[in-house]
């Protein structure tokens, strides 16, 4: 593994892939929607720990979770695909993460 969670590279291990794919998408909707844990636990009936372990790789959400996830948020979040993008040589890189334009005012 190299990097941090998560945007760490995985190699070998899918249901890491995906855990991992599932959490940075919801980290951006909650940033895109200006969104705590607590905040998005009162919405979705999803508890707050449960929110916060999934971001942090603690825990993987099940399936119920993704859904009451997604239905509140109005997004995806289970990945369509997990696969790392190559540089040219072939080695697996970092995916860029969403940058979340900021509205100053």
């Amino acid at each position: 593994m190299a990097g941090n969670w998560p945007h760490a590279v995985m190699d070998g291990y899918r249901p890491a892939q995906v855990g991992q794919a599932v959490a940075r998408a919801l980290a951006e909707a909650m940033e895109r929607r200006r969104l705590s844990a607590n905040a998005l636990a009162a919405t979705s009936g999803v508890n707050r720990q449960v929110i916060s372990n999934v971001l942090a790789g603690v825990t993987w959400p099940d399936l119920l979770t993704v859904a009451s996830l997604e239905e509140t948020l109005g997004e995806m979040l289970w990945p369509r695909h997990v696969e790392w993008p190559t540089d040219g040589n072939g080695v697996r890189q970092q995916p860029p993460s969403l940058q979340v334009a900021r509205d100053p005012g």
